[in-house]
């Protein structure tokens, strides 16, 4: 039997340069593990270095790197996570360093479902030990990692490839290429012609979503305005036409059944978080911000800041389970400012199920610690370029009044002969006030010094008592031009008295309906990096 001492002996004595040994030994381990299904189906391989530990998965190159930098994990002669069997005894699968392997067949138990069924029922050979009392799965949960374990049969004794693994595939063949579902189901009745009838392939391709929708990542249809003007959702569910602009809801298709004109689909975010917590592959990194803390004046995460820790001081309760999930909402400008396009309702489902996560929360198995607990979520802010600002905001970007921060104490200016209006030196009054630059007449805007002090920093509070009395999107249609829906689509912001002058709100964004909303720091970021990318 082939010694792997070679795994615990990475440098030469005196640590002067890397030993042959171990650099063949890693590049044979890595070739190796090219012949297990994680990289025959997603081109990834589990890295075992002394970081990894065997929970993430990585290219080959990063796994040859890491192992190069950090070495192996201790303990791991047998490659448990790779395929290989412990026989007490000292022995493994025969694999001796420099030959190839690509002979050796996929390990099914290798694959990222299996890892999870190994994780919920304790078979995971490095599983995190920590002093805390262990659980069994909810009830939810228990239902979840029995049914993945049912799906992930191989399709007869000693085939490589589970159900799961197969439908799965199916799945992405058909969205990848784009094949009708009539193809599909040609395709797969061929398959089942040409292979053993003993092997348990599914029957057509509704079989196959079937069984993929029992995992609960489903998605749902909801019908919309053929205009985008509202959303056939809750209390609207029963409309024939919208309420807005009078557009009808169904036509009829050719089999004269009734359809939707339009409809979107939304992608539930409970179920998706769950599943975040019931892998070893993602469940311990939920905790990284909590467990790796920076020293002070450090910056390299979102917890570093002020912002979030102004969260913890608000909602101690909230802070003290590291393992609740705050998010950062990403946008870019759809449909922007209701400018060429009606403004598009399509928050109501997240702001539902964002209201849920905070107000009552769910019940959550976390594999890495075998332990149940009551999962919540917060919205801590958007990150967003400025023409999204303006929808997520609320507050119009354009004209003379576009600075959400500086508001109506704009110091804008209309181009004398562009007709145009333009922000220089807007920027002076952010200086010290005994700044040498604003005093400079000539430097900046011609006979034109600074004395002013910066606009006040509006709180949360503030903000909400001015949107409050203004309708959301959902309550109330936007100013529409005459020919709107026959000859155009253009549409104008509410008409509010004021607009353009004393103010730019153009409607209250459904962000308030969060009851933390009004309580977080920093509500919108600007993406500088897709504003600079449109700039030049």
């Amino acid at each position: 039997m082939e010694s792997r001492s070679w795994m615990y002996t990475r440098t030469n004595d005196g640590r002067r340069g890397m030993r042959q040994e171990f650099m063949d030994g890693v590049v044979a381990f890595v070739e190796y593990a090219m012949t297990l299904e994680p990289f025959i189906i997603e081109d990834l391989v589990r890295c075992p270095c002394e970081k990894c530990a065997c929970r993430n998965y990585e290219t080959p190159e990063i796994v040859r790197l890491h192992l190069y930098t950090h070495g192996f994990q201790l303990n791991y002669t047998v490659w448990t996570s790779h395929g290989e069997t412990d026989t007490g005894l000292g022995g493994f699968q025969n694999f001796v360093v420099g030959e190839s392997s690509r002979s050796t067949e996929p390990d099914v138990q290798n694959y990222r479902m299996h890892d999870m069924i190994q994780d919920a029922y304790g078979m995971h050979s490095n599983f995190e030990s920590s002093n805390h009392v262990e659980e069994d799965p909810n009830e939810e949960a228990t239902r979840f990692f029995e049914q993945l374990k049912d799906d992930s049969r191989p399709l007869c004794d000693g085939s490589p490839h589970p159900q799961l693994s197969i439908a799965v595939r199916l799945i992405s063949i058909k969205a990848d290429w784009n094949v009708p579902q009539g193809a599909m189901d040609a395709v797969i009745s061929l398959i089942r012609e040409l292979v053993d009838p003993n092997l348990e392939i599914h029957v057509n391709y509704y079989k196959v979503k079937r069984l993929v929708s029992k995992l609960g990542l489903s998605s749902y249809r909801i019908d919309c305005c053929e205009n985008r003007c509202m959303l056939y959702y809750k209390d609207d569910v029963s409309l024939e036409s919208c309420k807005f602009c009078g557009r009808a809801r169904f036509k009829r298709a050719r089999s004269g059944k009734r359809v939707g004109f339009k409809a979107m689909h939304f992608l539930p975010l409970i179920p998706r978080l769950k599943r975040l917590y019931a892998s070893n592959s993602s469940a311990p990194h939920m905790r990284w911000h909590s467990e790796n803390r920076r020293s002070p004046g450090v910056m390299c995460h979102p917890s570093d800041g002020e912002a979030w820790k102004h969260f913890d001081r608000t909602y101690p309760d909230f802070a003290t389970e590291p393992r609740n999930i705050r998010f950062g909402l990403c946008s870019d400008g759809f449909t922007p400012h209701s400018l060429s396009a009606a403004p598009y309702a399509c928050w109501p489902p997240l702001i539902d199920e964002l209201k849920l996560l905070w107000v009552e929360g769910v019940d959550t198995f976390d594999v890495s610690r075998r332990q149940n607990f009551h999962l919540q979520a917060t919205l801590m802010w958007t990150i967003n370029d400025f023409p999204a600002y303006g929808m997520l905001s609320g507050w119009m970007t354009t004209r003379k009044l576009a600075c959400p921060y500086c508001m109506e104490n704009t110091k804008s200016f209309t181009l004398k002969y562009g007709h145009k209006n333009s922000w220089f030196d807007c920027h002076r009054q952010f200086l010290p006030m005994d700044h040498e630059f604003r005093s400079m007449k000539n430097a900046f805007r011609k006979n034109t010094i600074e004395r002013n002090c910066p606009p006040p920093r509006l709180s949360g509070e503030d903000i909400w008592e001015r949107v409050q009395n203004f309708p959301k999107v959902t309550e109330e249609a936007p100013y529409k031009f005459d020919g709107y829906g026959s000859a155009h689509n253009w549409t104008a912001p509410y008409k509010f008295d004021g607009y353009g002058s004393a103010h730019n709100w153009t409607k209250q964004k459904i962000f308030w309906d969060l009851p933390y909303w009004e309580d977080n720091l920093l509500r919108h970021n600007l993406d500088v990096m897709h504003i600079e990318k449109k700039l030049l």
